[in-house]
């Protein structure tokens, strides 16, 4: 049965007597008409039956050998209860029996339900003493009756409450550096559990100031509120109006409707008369929101719904939390000023692609996600000079390459590689890629300050019979994909050598190879097709797979699609990609 586990190891044989012990448990919880689930001592669900399975959407193997605990039981907004706190573990830990009236737990879809509990200890079997887990049984309470005139009431929060809500708002706030999402985790945190609205107002670095966030508690769920955020009007600094206040950092205040009363003294009163009539709220509370510098913006809760007024009281917290919301939106600007200088920085160090009579070539840059934005990932492509031999086709040089490291280290080292690739291959437009490579592989030794590189450097010609074709020496790279225009795929494995800055010396190779009409080319870093979770065999078959998929689009778009389904979510590296397509046949 499916629908019924009983204790005992999956594929370990019981005792004749355990396993009779075993499916009388087994008879009795299923004609249980409670739901009910059996823990033992260490918390882990050992069996249950199946109307608690249906109470909580979670089938039997999502149920057995997990943590009770851990797996279901919630406060109110959907957030793990503390172990000490959690009544059912404490009856566990004790051997007692106990009842709750009311707390909530986790279904297996993410959404919470409110249940009654009645724990009990049970004893393992005949002839052995004490408990050994608890038989827990769920049910929905009893729901009093509810005079539909009466307004939502919640009860105060207690100390003990307030710190909870200080500590998880740092824990929340310290983990991301993007405003928007620290925004809206300040208000799930502090809606409905403070207040019904949560409004952002937020100065930008010409001080205009912007309502960025307005979010409503409703139905049970959050809700954005776009038709009330916006651009804002000015701050005038004779306001006396508490938004105003707030705005230019003073100290945090109570308001109400009948703040906005009268006539209003900005372009400020007349939103936040607006805000009030639209929401409906009765009370607002409004702090100011200060970075280590400067005022940042203002936070508003306001209550429509619940029918207590905020009372002075409420602006310690209310100011503890705007506190830790200006050092996080502190941080968080900070980090998004360095990763617009940085992709401005990343931008100047790689090249416009060329253009090249008959081919079609286009790059793509994309910054590591955790890092700085700029990293060692580079490419190149650049016409060479007139070749000695008149009789010689000119060439244009395509490369890529990986310094190691994603910082602006990398990105100055992988400067300089760039930089000697180009000098080292102008200056000699005859010499075959290894031998240009060989050279850079000396200098970078002996004169730059990176640590170990891996590249492809390739020449193109085009022969008299109107084909194009492609000299490379690989060092230590990820092989380039030649896709042909009917979906066929070959990785050029060939010219492999040794990568940069090893200060070993090892011949290296070249390859040659036509490419066909209407063939695309793809030069990539290793950060398209590797993955914490996979070997990058695993990666390499996943761009071959999707790149035949894609032959026949447009090459900008080919990248693109590229970049959004080949790249692993995992990923923490920077990717540099550059891709050329052949013409038809004339």
């Amino acid at each position: 049965m499916d629908d019924v586990a009983a204790p005992g190891r999956e594929g370990t044989p019981l005792p004749g007597h355990e396993a009779r012990c075993g499916a009388l448990l087994e008879e009795t919880l299923e004609k249980l008409r409670t739901s009910a689930v059996m823990i033992d001592d260490d918390g882990l669900v050992v069996a249950t039956n199946s109307a608690a399975q249906s109470l909580l959407g979670r089938k039997a193997s999502e149920l057995l050998g997990q943590d009770f605990h851990d797996l279901l039981h919630r406060d109110r907004y959907g957030h793990p209860v503390p172990r000490t706190r959690c009544r059912i573990r404490k009856a566990l830990l004790t051997g007692d029996t106990r009842h709750g009236d009311a707390d909530w737990f986790a279904c297996g879809d993410g959404t919470l339900v409110e249940l009654s509990w009645l724990v009990t200890p049970y004893a393992s079997g005949a002839g052995v003493t004490g408990a050994s887990g608890a038989l827990v049984m769920l049910y929905e309470p009893e729901q009093p009756e509810i005079d539909p005139g009466d307004a939502e009431h919640s009860a105060p929060l207690t100390e003990l409450d307030r710190l909870a809500l200080l500590a998880e708002t740092t824990t929340q706030l310290t983990s991301t550096l993007d405003v928007d999402v620290a925004l809206h985790r300040l208000a799930a945190l502090t809606v409905p559990r403070l207040a019904d609205w949560a409004v952002f107002d937020l100065l930008t670095e010409r001080d205009e100031v912007r309502r960025v966030l307005v979010m409503e508690h409703r139905d049970g769920v959050l809700a954005g509120r776009d038709d009330l955020q916006g651009p804002m009007p000015p701050v005038p600094a004779e306001s006396l109006m508490p938004l105003s206040r707030a705005l230019r950092g003073a100290a945090s205040s109570i308001a109400g409707p009948s703040t906005y009363q009268g006539p209003p003294d900005s372009g400020i009163a007349v939103e936040q008369q607006r805000l009030f009539n639209v929401t409906g709220m009765h009370s607002a509370a409004i702090a100011p929101i200060r970075g280590l510098r400067d005022v940042l913006g203002a936070l508003t809760l306001g209550r429509s719904r619940r029918p207590e007024a905020f009372v002075p009281g409420d602006l310690p917290l209310l100011e503890d939390l705007t506190r830790r919301a200006g050092l996080a939106l502190d941080n968080a600007r900070l980090y998004q000023r360095q990763r617009k200088v940085a992709e401005t920085m990343q931008r100047h160090l790689l090249p416009q692609v060329p253009v090249v009579p008959g081919l079609e070539m286009t790059a793509r840059y994309v910054p590591a996600p955790d890092a700085s934005s700029v990293g060692g990932d580079w490419y190149d492509a650049f016409p060479l000079s007139a070749p000695a031999h008149a009789l010689s086709a000119p060439a244009h040089a395509l490369a890529i390459g990986d310094v190691v490291g994603h910082d602006l280290e990398a990105a100055a080292g992988m400067a300089q590689v760039r930089n000697m690739l180009r000098a080292f291959a102008w200056s000699n437009p005859d010499a075959a890629p290894s031998a240009v490579v060989a050279r850079l592989d000396e200098a970078v030794l002996h004169t730059a300050e990176v640590p170990m590189a891996t590249m492809i450097l390739a020449t193109l010609t085009l022969g008299e019979d109107s084909l194009w074709r492609v000299r490379w020496t690989n060092a230590g790279h990820p092989p380039p994909l030649l896709i042909t225009h009917d979906g066929q795929t070959r990785y050029l494995e060939e010219g492999r050598g040794m990568l940069l800055g090893t200060g070993v010396t090892m011949p290296r190779l070249d390859a040659v190879t036509v490419l066909p009409p209407r063939a695309t080319l793809l030069l990539y870093t290793d950060g398209l097709v590797e993955s914490p979770q996979h070997v990058i065999d695993h990666g390499l078959d996943r761009l071959r797979r999707h790149a035949a998929s894609l032959a026949h689009r447009p090459l900008s778009s080919f990248c693109d699609s590229l970049l959004d389904q080949v790249r692993p979510s995992d990923n923490d590296d920077d990717v540099a990609v550059i891709a050329l397509r052949t013409p038809p046949i004339p």
